[in-house]
């Protein structure tokens, strides 16, 4: 078993902390997608879409998308849960994890993807895409900071994968496409503060 892993991404970040928080070690293979390994035959063979991370497995199966190598990580070793603890909690794991990708992360590699000269070379950039997406941004940060007013974690009381999620697209935004939290917005930053302080994030 192994994970091809490139960790300058915040997408194989998840996978690494994911792992840091249940104990478990897995050994990494880098893939440069920078020099565009991950385009090439032999990695193609393992993801036709060419995306990191993935998982193979001892008997050659290859399993992508960071949140299915979680999933499956979860399912061998349900402890600490995070993916959340009964209907309820699962639930609500679920929603803020659908929430923080559909909205927060999506706006942030359309932001990576349009407006930094390191993607230039690989993708057609339409300029005018930046700014509506800062914009949406940083409403979704003042709506999580609103629901973090009453609870430790984004979904409750427990960590989960949907702080996962957002700690690594905010950290990628900070790092490279200065997305910079509103100081203002006072319970996002003590969540921020707390996560960065657990070992698992410097995975």
């Amino acid at each position: 078993m192994k994970i091809y892993d490139f960790k300058l991404a915040p997408n194989p970040r998840r996978v690494r902390i994911f792992l840091a928080e249940k104990g478990l070690t897995v050994p990494y293979e880098q893939v440069d997608i920078f020099a565009r390994k991950n385009r090439e035959a032999p990695f193609l063979a393992k993801n036709p879409f060419g995306t990191i991370p993935v998982l193979e497995l001892d008997d050659g199966t290859c399993i992508s998308e960071s949140v299915a190598i979680c999933r499956y990580f979860e399912e061998q070793h349900p402890e600490p849960p995070l993916f959340g603890r009964g209907a309820r909690e699962k639930a609500e794991v679920e929603m803020w994890s659908r929430r923080i990708e559909l909205i927060f992360s999506q706006a942030v590699r359309m932001i990576w993807a349009h407006g930094s000269p390191l993607t230039a070379k690989v993708v057609q950039q339409i300029p005018e895409n930046v700014e509506p997406n800062r914009r949406s941004a940083a409403k979704f940060l003042e709506a999580l900071d609103r629901a973090l007013s009453d609870r430790p974690f984004i979904a409750g009381e427990r960590f989960s994968i949907a702080d996962i999620g957002a700690f690594c697209s905010i950290d990628f935004g900070k790092n490279s496409i200065a997305i910079t939290p509103d100081p203002a917005l006072a319970s996002l930053a003590r969540w921020y503060a707390a996560v960065a302080a657990r070992p698992s994030a410097s995975a």
